[in-house]
């Protein structure tokens, strides 16, 4: 199942945190939220899960077009990437893939959507 855009790394986790943001950030993204899953999970339901981070990234000239063109997308913002400890060990990244949701039922929203497709595609590429 394809529900983003995915790669797993030879690198790990806490590298992965770290070359992440940096990644972003050269496509023009800051992280406006982090949430830490497993610590989540500990203090709510006390049950044991992997390191596991979600990433709130925007890009605000593309949010913007965005909202300007459809206020209720902001519903699909930030666009989030998540960092995970795979099984063995190594980190894997996945972004959204706003052409599998925003521009799904929005054809107004395909150009902007597509941009940041592909820029967090070259996002994630730029990971080892």
């Amino acid at each position: 199942m394809n529900i983003g855009i995915k790669k797993n790394l030879s690198i790990s986790f806490d590298e992965a945190l770290a070359a992440v943001p940096e990644a972003l950030k050269a496509e023009g993204f800051g992280i406006l939220t982090e949430i830490d899953v497993q610590k989540t999970l500990d203090e709510k339901l006390h049950v044991p899960f992997r390191r596991y981070r979600i990433l709130g990234a925007c890009n605000p000239p593309l949010a913007h077009r965005v909202l300007t063109a459809e206020t209720d997308a902001g519903v699909m913002l930030p666009c989030n990437v998540i960092v995970y400890e795979g099984d063995d060990g190594r980190a894997v990244v996945t972004a959204v893939d706003p052409m599998q949701t925003l521009a799904r039922e929005h054809p107004v929203l395909e150009p902007v959507a597509r941009e940041v497709q592909e820029k967090l595609t070259r996002v994630v590429e730029k990971l080892r």
